[in-house]
């Protein structure tokens, strides 16, 4: 389905919502197309490039409604090489410390990284007037109507003005080299790095320069880390802590929890995710629970809104193997150690230290 590899893990059919596997994910830098995960809210719209218009208003002197063509004449084409994660990746390691009834069980694969082409959301802002008001917000909504929002409504997000004229964020028509797939958010999406996945509307028909956060479901009561004794059921607009910057986070692709691996050297990798515009400097990997811990090699190719790529090389004896993973940035904050520190009604958000064991054999 949506021309995605038949591996892909499937969470739900309609809306569509996928991942693939950490294999898969280890194999390139930059996530194929065609494994690139999927989250959605509700249907997939069906927009022509030709039919597609952007409605651009609000606290702006020039309100204007935009086509595609006109874009991409008027303004300078950019690239960012950014990686978008899902702020339920991980969500199992959460549920296996309590229930989360209701949430797809999300693995490691909900994060991937491409290669984004489009124009810059500061100069789409300079064209219409935008106030340069500090305080202002930006919000973005698309077309998709989500029976899950409380009314239903269009999905939408908002950003604040000073991240909305960031270099980073994109009105992007390309990925990967290849026009937008409709999957995607094709034919034009927001691109958001280093904020969760939900803060990058597909499909986007409007941006709104507006006085404060957007009221919109999505991003008023749903993306939001409530209190652990909290009842995700009766929580209202504004409970709980709204989510945008993502957490520093790292996990291990070559390998799943179980797997057996031959004795001798066993090289095992991962990425590592930085905060918002951060630099991971270190990855330490611990074969004994977290006493000792060695440095694994890293790979930053692709500047602050991609991961990194890390590996570590052991000798592997028969028996259990443990490892753990953690991360450092450029700050030196860490991870927190267990997914129970971190749990959350709604399963976001969870970067604790990656455990598994392999068996060598």
């Amino acid at each position: 389905m949506w021309d995605k590899r038949s591996d892909m893990i499937v969470h739900e059919q309609d809306p569509f919502n996928a991942e693939p596997t950490p294999q898969v994910l280890a194999e390139s830098d930059i996530t194929p197309v065609d494994a690139f995960y999927s989250r959605n809210h509700g249907p997939i719209p069906a927009i022509t490039a030709d039919d597609w218009r952007l409605d651009v208003s609000g606290r702006v002197e020039r309100p204007h409604v935009f086509n595609l063509d006109e874009i991409r004449q008027r303004f300078t084409t950019h690239a960012v090489t950014a990686t978008l994660q899902c702020a339920g990746n991980r969500r199992a390691g959460l549920i296996d410390v309590r229930p989360i009834p209701g949430e797809d069980p999300w693995g490691s694969g909900a994060v991937s990284t491409a290669e984004w082409r489009g124009a810059r959301l500061a100069d789409i802002l300079d064209a219409v007037g935008a106030e340069d008001d500090p305080d202002l917000h930006v919000a973005f909504t698309g077309p998709d109507v989500s029976e899950v929002a409380t009314p239903p409504q269009p999905y939408g997000s908002s950003i604040d003005i000073a991240k909305a004229r960031s270099g980073e964020v994109l009105l992007a028509w390309g990925m990967n080299c290849q026009p937008l797939p409709r999957i995607h958010g094709g034919p034009v999406r927001i691109v958001v790095p280093g904020y969760i996945g939900a803060r990058s509307v597909k499909w986007v028909t409007a941006i709104t320069v507006i006085d404060a956060p957007t009221d919109n479901y999505f991003q008023a009561s749903a993306y939001r880390i409530l209190a652990p004794d909290a009842d995700p059921g009766a929580a209202g607009p504004g409970d709980g802590i709204s989510l945008s910057t993502l957490p520093l986070n790292c996990d291990v692709l070559t390998h799943s929890d179980g797997d057996r691996v031959p004795a001798g050297p066993v090289t095992v990798g991962g990425y590592a995710q930085p905060g918002n515009g951060r630099r991971i400097e270190r990855v330490d990997v611990s074969t004994d629970g977290g006493t000792t811990w060695n440095q694994a090699e890293l790979d930053l190719p692709y500047g602050p809104w991609a991961w990194c790529r890390w590996t570590h090389t052991l000798c592997a004896r028969p028996g259990p193997l443990s490892l753990v993973i953690r991360a450092f940035d450029d700050t030196a904050t860490t991870q927190p150690e267990t997914p129970a520190a971190v749990w959350n009604p709604k399963g976001y958000l969870n970067n604790s230290w990656p455990r598994m064991t392999l068996h060598v054999t």
